[in-house]
């Protein structure tokens, strides 16, 4: 399994080198779950152009984590239209999801076509 103060490092890490704007942990590890052979689940939520794909390879491979991680980087775009296309897998890890680093100017109030409101709260991804 791996440590919290791990996980905590590769979070504080990805924060420093790309300044996102949010890192969620969700998967087994946010779930209280974890075995043996779980990997390390991530959605890193920050502005870039391309491919997302493109971007977590990036990512991990600057951070190179000494774990097995799957990480999803997504724009903060894309979380907005896809929360508004009620995506279930999004709203899992928004809703279940634990939230390691968050930017302090990430807040905003989604517009009112991709408004999401889970567990009675707005789901704000960047200011």
């Amino acid at each position: 399994m791996i440590p919290s103060a791990e996980i905590k490092e590769l979070s504080d890490r990805i924060a420093r080198e790309f300044q996102p704007e949010r890192i969620i942990l969700f998967g087994s590890y946010a779930y209280g779950t974890p075995t043996d052979d779980s990997d390390l689940d991530l959605l890193v939520i920050l502005p870039f152009e391309g491919k997302g794909a493109w971007k977590s390879v990036e990512i991990l491979q600057k951070t190179n984590p000494n774990f097995g991680v799957d990480l999803l980087a997504r724009t903060p775009e894309e979380i907005d239209r896809r929360l508004g296309w009620n995506d279930y897998f999004l709203r899992e890890i928004i809703e279940k999801g634990k939230v390691l680093y968050e930017a302090a100017d990430c807040w905003r109030s989604l517009q009112s076509a991709t408004d999401v409101r889970l567990s009675g709260r707005s789901i704000p991804l960047r200011g």
